[in-house]
């Protein structure tokens, strides 16, 4: 999406300013400065592809690849939230239910609840006129049914975690009691998603020997049951460093070597869709080629092998703070400041434009954070410890 753990305290100045050093959303972990590298860089290129096809374009299209990083951060909420449940099924082998969903609520509940408020209560701010009905926001299920085009609909993702985590408990549970069927899980869900799409893929011509698009994003890309590869990578990772020690040590030992062709990965995945036929190969495979090497640069971040998880690159740690609160509103940003453009006739794709866009994004999410979601967290730390 904390600082150097505490180590007693003898000396109150440096326990003070080690505790605000905490990020709140964690207790009794240290910060990680790879996983902050890659939720920092998981929201910039997010920004950065939904500010381009607004019309903040970035020269020769470079932002067209920036809807990538959705990916990136189901890959790191898969690994950081399945590893806090298999910490608790390692530990006491049992899932405290109340605490996980209680934190859960705390953690996105605030912010998203504030940002749905805004889009239903102020439509002039709204990116587009036409929004899901207010019921899918509210049950999280507004990426059933979605077609692009409509306010709020990068939400889409924020429902599938949602929907995620609130069965993956109970999965875990269940799986925890088979070895076997804890080891088959991973593979039949890739599986299974690779047959699922290639079946609807062939189910939507376009008339011209590809896919329609609309029908891919509305039964392939937004759908749950075909996005789940990334999340669930995210937690195989997490079960093998925490059952598998062996495994994980070679694993994050090979680091070195699995970085270019985690690149590689993710780079053929982008240049697979990079045309103007969507082709049924693009529908089976360009989403687990990108989740293969997103887990990929995750063992990468995180393996003592590599400098990623020593060095603090400047400003990751405040980025990946807020980024959960800059992607919530950074279209009502955007279209703010497109309507401010034109009242003062300012080319969008004017060196002013894009700084200004890309200032006020995180100015308003770092707002949202500090007035809204930060708080919670230090709540739900008090509540649901």
């Amino acid at each position: 999406m904390s600082a150097p753990a505490l180590a007693g305290t003898e000396n109150n100045a440096t326990t003070q300013t080690a505790v605000e050093q905490i990020d709140p959303r964690f207790q009794h972990r240290s910060r990680q400065p790879g996983l902050d590298l890659l939720r920092a860089l998981a929201i910039v290129v997010v920004v950065i592809y939904h500010t381009g096809i607004f019309g903040f374009a970035l020269p020769y299209d470079f932002h067209r690849f920036g809807w990538v990083g959705v990916d990136l951060f189901f890959v790191l909420s898969g690994y950081l939230i399945g590893g806090q449940l298999l910490s608790q099924l390692r530990r006491h082998n049992q899932i405290r239910f109340g605490r996980f969903y209680a934190r859960r609520a705390l953690r996105i509940l605030p912010a998203y609840l504030v940002i749905v408020a805004v889009y239903f209560s102020l439509p002039v701010l709204r990116e587009f006129p036409a929004i899901s009905p207010l019921w899918k926001f509210l049950i999280s299920v507004q990426n059933i049914g979605l077609r692009g085009g409509t306010a709020f609909s990068h939400a889409w993702s924020l429902a599938i975690e949602d929907q995620f985590y609130l069965l993956l408990p109970f999965v875990l549970l269940v799986l925890s009691r088979s070895r076997r069927a804890a080891l088959a899980a991973p593979f039949a869900i890739f599986l299974g998603g690779l047959l699922l799409r290639g079946i609807l893929a062939h189910q939507l011509p376009n008339g011209s020997g590809g896919v329609s698009y609309r029908g891919y994003q509305f039964w392939i890309y937004y759908p749950t049951w075909t996005r789940l590869d990334p999340l669930v990578f995210g937690v195989a990772l997490a079960a093998i460093e925490r059952y598998r020690a062996s495994w994980w040590s070679t694993l994050t030992g090979l680091a070195p070597w699995l970085l270019a062709p985690a690149v590689a990965l993710v780079a053929r995945g982008l240049y697979m869709g990079d045309s103007d036929v969507l082709t049924i190969k693009t529908c089976i495979w360009q989403l687990p080629l990108i989740a293969f090497g997103m887990a990929a640069l995750l063992v990468c971040a995180v393996s003592p092998r590599l400098p990623f998880c020593r060095v603090h690159v400047p400003g990751a740690a405040f980025l990946a703070s807020v980024a959960f609160s800059v992607y919530l509103s950074h279209k009502l940003v955007i279209h703010s400041i497109i309507q401010l453009c034109h009242r003062f006739s300012l080319s969008l794709t004017s060196p002013w434009a894009l700084l200004l866009i890309q200032s006020a994004v995180y100015v308003a999410g770092a707002a949202l954070f500090f007035a809204v979601e930060r708080p919670f967290l230090h709540l739900r730390n008090r509540v649901a410890a």
